[in-house]
């Protein structure tokens, strides 16, 4: 077994969970690999856009929850883990392309984007083992998917196929072939080419606003500064002259 490894190829930035033969379940030394990679994505100015992809049939099975019982604090750090993600600076991408399972359904909810195909699956049984997620977790659910759902997912312990999570919004995009690769790859690719100024500032602004807590002069400075940089005089001329944009982020 292997802990999550990084890649980061010039914008893109790629973590992979590497426990197949646990549906990619969480363990200690993941979640401290995982905290470590998201600290030296935010440290690298040039990545716009992170894939958190995962190796075998399934996204991710969650925490594990022997290592739970043998270690309550543990549950913390899952938690704490999730959050750094959801607030991570570059636009995320969760690869959904089998089952989220338990704290892996968090895991994918904390990205911006959620890509899935034909297999994809979601179930969260924590209340059916006596467990109560935590606060952050309750928030994500209810803010992306609405209190009715969430109420499904996590007091019925309701699972869902790739047309619930389609039709709930869990899954933002939707590949029909057996391989969900190519539609990641190409969000990816049309994320990191937008501007980068404003591509990120506007992902802050949109989260805060999501969490009920809109800083108005924030976002107003981050709109002025949009405003007064060289890539917005770049993306006129390059409408005007018909041309791809070359962003710079100033």
């Amino acid at each position: 077994m292997t802990t999550p490894s990084l890649d980061i190829s010039g914008a893109i930035a790629r973590i992979t969970l590497q426990r197949p033969e646990a549906a990619n379940k969480l363990a200690p030394e993941d979640i401290t690999a995982l905290r470590a990679h998201l600290r030296e994505i935010n440290a690298a100015d040039g990545v716009r856009v992170l894939i958190l992809q995962s190796a075998g049939k399934h996204f991710c099975s969650g925490h594990d929850l022997a290592e739970l019982a043998a270690n309550p604090r543990s549950g913390n750090g899952f938690g704490d883990m999730v959050d750094a993600l959801a607030a991570c600076r570059p636009v995320t991408i969760a690869a959904v392309q089998g089952g989220a399972f338990g704290g892996g359904a968090d895991l994918a909810l904390a990205c911006d984007f959620r890509v899935g195909g034909p297999q994809s699956r979601v179930r969260v049984p924590p209340v059916q083992l006596g467990l109560h997620l935590y606060q952050s977790g309750l928030e994500r659910f209810v803010s992306r998917l609405g209190l009715n759902m969430a109420r499904r997912l996590l007091l019925a312990a309701e699972p869902l196929d790739a047309t619930g999570m389609l039709d709930c919004g869990f899954l933002t995009h939707f590949s029909n072939g057996p391989d969900i690769t190519g539609a990641v790859d190409e969000l990816a690719a049309t994320l990191a080419r937008m501007a980068p100024l404003a591509l990120l500032g506007m992902k802050e602004s949109l989260n805060q606003i999501a969490c009920g807590r809109p800083d108005a002069a924030l976002i107003a400075a981050r709109v002025q500064r949009t405003i007064l940089s060289e890539d917005l005089q770049e993306g006129i001329q390059a409408l005007q002259q018909k041309r791809e944009p070359v962003f710079k982020g100033r």
